[in-house]
């Protein structure tokens, strides 16, 4: 579990660095880049090992049907985060789409695994976003951006639904399967 916790930890500091100490993070320069993006990447990796050392504690609660409502946040999820690529219609119409994609990966998690390391994990990394979302809005007003067409938002939604096809096959080879979850 301390791996985990030390992951997340990384995580928010790697991210928030920027916002909290703009000054040291300015004195940096470029090299600055390099060395959050190698922190976000130790972060990555601790939390993984972190997580899997834990050998997936049972859940605290067992939602009945959460396996159908954690399917659907999570494709609700991928559309949004890619909002914020896509650049077309809904991307006017969210501000800090990939941060509340991740805020919906993260609530669509806990419903299916809520122990103890899925709460640090998810629970660390969702927290982690409604921060970061806070500390932008902080910064100054949102400037709606022009929309892209709905062309762009058709195109965001058959790349929104391969990505989910891919996440979900990578869940499955890693022994997970998101179709096996509480439906009852």
């Amino acid at each position: 579990m301390e791996l985990l916790i030390l992951g997340v930890a990384l995580w928010w500091l790697a991210h928030l660095f920027k916002r909290f100490a703009p000054g040291a993070r300015a004195a940096m320069g470029g090299a600055g880049r390099g060395v959050v993006a190698l922190a976000l990447l130790v972060a990555l990796v601790l939390m993984v090992l972190g997580y899997w050392q834990t050998g997936g504690m049972a859940s605290l609660v067992v939602i009945p049907g959460g396996g159908h409502l954690n399917n659907l946040i999570m494709l609700i999820a991928v559309v949004v985060f890619g909002a914020g690529m896509s650049k077309g219609v809904l991307w006017t119409k969210i501000r800090h789409p990939m941060l509340w994609g991740t805020v919906l990966w993260a609530v669509a998690h806990l419903i299916v695994h809520n122990d103890w390391a899925s709460i640090v994990l998810f629970g660390g990394i969702g927290l982690w976003a409604v921060v970061e979302m806070a500390s932008i809005n902080r910064a100054g007003p949102w400037v709606r951006p022009a929309p892209g067409g709905i062309k762009r938002d058709l195109v965001l939604v058959v790349i929104a639904l391969v990505m989910y096809g891919l996440i979900t096959k990578i869940h499955m080879m890693l022994g997970l399967n998101p179709f096996t979850g509480t439906y009852g």
